[in-house]
């Protein structure tokens, strides 16, 4: 007994039978079952042609031809349809159907009743005649004013609609003639009805034998399952049942592996039984090859299984029980270093150990009066030290939060902190000192900044002033020379465009560092938009734009300066003016909703606009990168600084050569 249970021999041709003696025992049960039910079983093709499948793929095939006929399918496409070969024929050539190899051999001839176009897959002189010779054919299926002809007997009148077609024949082929034949000496059947014919063809060939293997093959794999499950795991070189790597892979990854692999073989063997046009030796070797791999899978899968169970390792492999393995093994470990590491984290999770241990026992061991009182003390105390630590921690937040948003002089008071906390406090502290330093620094920078800036216009105002009055003085004269008129128009031009850039440039200063008074009060929006339209109406005209003016009926007030209002619409339309697209639409829309007053400006830029939205706000950048338009690039800045002193918000959006200003305000 010891030998048989230790022989590797006699476990391999176990292995062996098992996939030879399930697939006898398979098809011998499918064809007694299918002789019993009285179903007709084909093995050679003139069987085939008289069965009820070649007659259902027939007429399904000519079903899919007329029914894209129907459609207008008669340009030549992927899947093979009509190609017009005269004024009313269409001819096509035909391909492998995946799942109707009948598709292949079918010779038709369809005529379309309204419209008397042929479509057709073979070529003659004369259509009609040609299709009723049909009928001389050894296999002819012809449908002619509702009426069918044929030679096969589950395509006539009376047997064609149990062939489970998508509509009734009548329906299919309403307003067509079809004349349709089949060679039955060119006629192949596919390699999955190749494949059913050579099984059905083995079986019935001697059907005695397969029926008789229905129980030798049961009790074949019944012996070799009881015997496997008896000798798997034990060998002549080890007592017990041997292990090896994979025994010790945990089980939940292995059934997932080669489950995958079985499934794969399954799916992959099918597909290429339906679908693949190859020949039907490689057919048979690569369904071969899927089978013994599937096989393969499920032994291993089986294998492994019966000797984890037999050596008792079937819980320590799987994959929960080898976690909760490693969590016990970290707990161990945490607690051998709490002592040596008592200022960590571990210290924490020591503690809370400690109080769910505590009360447990409190709770559960002892459950007296005291230890009742105990354990609500315990939670009370705990709850106490939670508390007090999410007081602090909400602390440290708050503080936190103030110096993110730019508030100076943050101090926390780390005398009432503890531990991890107060050296938390400590930081938060000198950051929050570091940052007040460098908030004093900016804003003493950005003074500096302003007042250079102040300073330097004045210096230049002067110099200009006088330039500009000799430039006016040399007008007045009477010039005659052409050319020295036309260099005191540059002059002129050039100097006035100077004056406009300094004084942009101071008030770009004054608005980003917030010196400027502003005199609040109430404002309409919708007559203030009015009145800046009506003063750019003539360079609106120029360049030919179509102003979209959409304001709410109802007065649209905000709290703003009147002047500085008016600039910031200026500085858009002044923009417009100069970037649009001649001849395009200008849209501008005042909405007054939900406590909100949004103002939208979109025009269409001349230029495509290859920059940022944030780039194009800053200073001296412009959309106009070959600055042939006169502008300073401080106008968006400009209005950007001036809306959000007046407690409002301002932002552009570019898509492509699309502009879009809003501006918000509560």
């Amino acid at each position: 007994m010891e030998k048989l249970k230790n022989s590797t021999l006699l476990k391999v041709l176990c292995y062996i039978l098992i996939p030879i003696l399930t697939a006898t025992l398979f098809f011998s049960i499918v064809y007694v079952s299918l002789k019993n039910e009285d179903v007709d079983i084909i093995t050679n093709k003139e069987e085939y042609l008289k069965s009820e499948e070649f007659s259902r793929q027939y007429l399904y095939s000519l079903y899919q031809n007329v029914n894209r006929i129907s459609r207008g399918y008669t340009d030549i496409e992927n899947n093979g349809v009509y190609d017009k070969i005269e004024d009313n024929i269409y001819y096509r050539e035909y391909y492998n159907s995946y799942a109707n190899n009948v598709d292949t051999y079918i010779k038709f001839i369809i005529i379309d009743e309204y419209s008397n176009n042929i479509f057709t897959n073979i070529k003659t002189n004369n259509y009609l005649t040609e299709g009723q010779n049909f009928k001389e054919k050894e296999i002819f299926w012809n449908y002619e004013n509702g009426t069918i002809s044929t030679n096969v007997e589950k395509m006539n009148q009376d047997n064609a609609k149990y062939l489970s077609l998508p509509k009734n024949i009548s329906e299919i082929f309403k307003g067509y003639k079809v004349y349709t034949y089949i060679d039955s000496s060119e006629f192949n059947y596919s390699n999955l009805e190749n494949l059913k014919i050579s099984l059905a063809k083995l079986l019935s060939s001697n059907p005695e034998l397969t029926e008789a293997m229905i129980p030798i093959s049961f009790i074949g794999l019944s012996l070799i399952a009881v015997y496997l499950i008896w000798s798997i795991g034990h060998t002549k070189k080890q007592n017990g049942i041997s292990l090896n790597s994979l025994d010790k892979f945990p089980y939940g990854l292995i059934v997932t592996l080669f489950g995958i692999i079985f499934f794969a073989s399954i799916i992959i063997a099918e597909n290429i039984l339906v679908y693949a046009d190859i020949s039907f030796s490689l057919l048979v070797y690569i369904i071969g090859i899927a089978y013994i791999t599937s096989y393969i899978s499920l032994a291993v899968i089986g294998v492994t299984t019966i000797k984890r169970l037999k050596a008792k390792m079937f819980i320590k492999t799987l994959l929960i029980y080898m976690i909760l393995s490693k969590i016990c093994d970290f707990l161990k470990k945490l607690g051998n270093n709490i002592a040596n590491d008592a200022d960590s984290k571990n210290k924490i999770i020591a503690y809370y150990i400690l109080f769910i241990m505590l009360s447990i026992i409190l709770g559960v061991t002892f459950f007296t009066g005291i230890s009742f009182i105990l354990l609500i003390v315990l939670w009370v105390w705990t709850l106490y030290i939670l508390l007090e630590y999410y007081k602090n921690l909400e602390q440290i937040k708050n503080a936190l939060k103030d110096i993110y948003e730019g508030k100076g002089d943050v101090k926390l008071n780390t005398n009432v902190l503890k531990g991890t906390l107060k050296e938390l406090g400590v930081y938060v502290n000198d950051i929050s000192n570091g940052f007040s330093n460098a908030i004093k620094e900016s804003l003493k920078s950005e003074r500096l900044k302003t007042e250079l800036i102040t300073n330097v216009s004045h210096d230049i105002k002067t110099p200009l002033t006088s330039i500009i009055n000799y430039v006016d003085l040399l007008k007045q004269e009477n010039i005659k020379d052409e050319k020295i008129k036309e260099y005191v128009n540059v002059l002129d031009k050039k100097s006035q465009r100077l004056k406009k850039l300094i004084d942009d440039l101071v008030e770009a200063s004054k608005a980003s560092s917030g010196n400027v008074k502003l005199n609040i009060e109430d404002i309409n929006l919708n007559e203030l938009l009015k009145q800046v339209i009506g003063e750019f109406e003539d360079k609106f005209d120029k360049k030919k734009l179509i102003i979209d003016l959409n304001l709410p009926e109802a007065e649209t007030k905000i709290k703003a300066d009147n002047r500085y209002m008016y600039r910031i619409i200026e500085n858009l339309f002044s923009n417009i003016s100069k970037y649009s697209l001649d001849n395009t639409r200008v849209y501008i829309n005042l909405i007054n909703s939900n406590n909100k007053i949004k103002l939208e400006i979109k025009n269409v830029s001349k230029e495509r606009l290859n920059i940022s939205s944030d780039e194009l706000m800053q200073r001296f950048v412009r959309g106009d990168k070959s600055r042939f338009t006169e502008g300073s690039g401080l106008g968006l800045s400009i209005a950007k600084s001036l809306t959000e002193l007046q407690n409002g918000s301002f932002n552009i959006e570019i898509d492509g050569d699309l502009f879009k200003a809003i501006l918000e305000w509560n």
